[in-house]
């Protein structure tokens, strides 16, 4: 082990909360992932044919009524999301991230409906959640594509373990729209079928919604507050390889970047992880670039991987802070949860990746995630004192 950052070891998650097309709970998403249950169904709440696929993993329940409620999908996924926050501390900063925010809005006005002006610019978003739940702050959102919700974690942290702040709520969110899935049909991104990460078969992503609220505080107060360390923040990083708009450095330059830094941060050698949640959307050549970053940072060690993605799909800004709440359960739990989709891994992943529970040994786990412009980013959590 490299020499510890003590700094960087008083930031706790106490809180985790999530909602995905496999449930309201991180609980019911925890267990469906164990089961390698799938929540990729498909799309009924915009037509789909036009498209090279018609299915996503959507939340099930969540419907626009503009018409006689004024909420779009976006606003009944934040009016879920926000009763399961509890209480937090006036003084409590926000930090949001979302890629898209209320986009269906402007479907909306497209198609002659009403619509909400001001919630289709992300940069509101924190300002509605610090409303509801009453924060003295207006919050910042961030959008650094597919990679949002993990910088806003690393952002936290980094203003928590430098002083900076003693509270910070982080919540990330998206849904799946017209609008959205039409880029990604555009790009030829979208499997027809299911996702299949790290596998030999993989032809793209496919996209998901979901939210998820983590309480990030300093060890000091967290503790005169009698909350729980569900896991500590201890290690994270960024890094931009300016390939191209859309694709990775085939490299993997950007993020062996990122996770360098997140282990120069934590204080730790590549040799201290115990597993990745990788990013692992499926595409063929996000998957091949996570694998040739792996192998440059850790070696030819068989580090247990998986992706999460094939359950829930790709929740674009939501992605990070739903994979860091289910890698907390990781750590608890000592166990990997199964990269659904798989049938055959890819050569460079068979030792790495499995379609069952993978056991984990030690206290450290590595979460990445990528996106578009060649933003890279790496968390590094240390197993909590209190189990979830």
């Amino acid at each position: 082990m490299g020499e510890n950052n003590l700094a960087a070891r008083n930031v706790w998650i106490t809180k985790a909360a999530t909602i995905t097309a496999l449930g309201n709970t991180s609980e019911e998403l925890w267990e469906a992932l164990l089961a390698g249950r799938s929540g990729i169904r498909p799309v009924e709440h915009f037509t789909v044919d036009k498209y090279i696929s018609q299915v996503a993993a959507s939340i099930p329940g969540l419907s626009r009524n503009v018409e006689s409620s004024g909420k779009s999908r976006f606003g009944c996924l934040l009016d879920r999301l926000l009763p399961t926050i509890d209480v937090v501390s006036a003084d409590t900063l926000l930090i949001t991230a979302t890629t898209k925010a209320d986009i269906e809005q402007v479907e909306g006005l497209l198609h002659g409906q009403p619509a909400n002006v001001e919630e289709m610019i992300p940069v509101n978003t924190p300002l509605s959640i610090a409303a509801a739940l009453g924060l003295s702050h207006r919050g910042i959102n961030i959008n650094a594509a597919c990679a949002s919700s993990t910088i806003a974690v690393a952002r936290a942290a980094a203003m928590i373990s430098s002083g900076r702040a003693e509270s910070i709520l982080v919540c990330g969110l998206d849904v799946v729209t017209d609008f959205v899935f039409s880029g990604f049909s555009c790009l030829r991104a979208l499997d027809p079928a299911p996702c299949k990460p790290f596998d030999v078969r993989r032809r793209g992503l496919t996209l998901g919604e979901g939210a998820a609220a983590l309480l990030l505080m300093n060890a000091e107060r967290a503790g005169k507050e009698g909350l729980p360390n569900l896991g500590t923040v201890v290690g994270w990083g960024a890094g931009n390889d300016a390939a191209h708009i859309t694709a990775p450095a085939r490299d993997g330059s950007g993020l062996v970047r990122a996770i360098s830094s997140a282990l120069k941060t934590a204080g730790l050698d590549a040799a201290d992880i115990a597993a990745i949640n990788a990013h692992g959307t499926g595409t063929v050549y996000n998957d091949a670039m996570e694998l040739t970053a792996f192998r440059r940072i850790f070696g030819d060690r068989t580090l247990p991987v998986c992706s999460v993605k094939g359950a829930i799909g790709h929740t674009l800004g939501a992605a990070g802070g739903i994979e860091i709440a289910v890698s907390l359960k990781s750590l608890s739990s000592k166990l990997l949860p199964p990269t659904t989709g798989l049938t055959v891994p890819e050569s460079r992943a068979e030792a790495l990746v499995s379609s069952e529970s993978q056991s984990i040994t030690g206290d450290y786990i590595l979460t990445t995630n990528s996106g578009f412009g060649g933003i890279n980013a790496a968390v590094i959590l240390e197993k909590g004192s209190e189990s979830q």
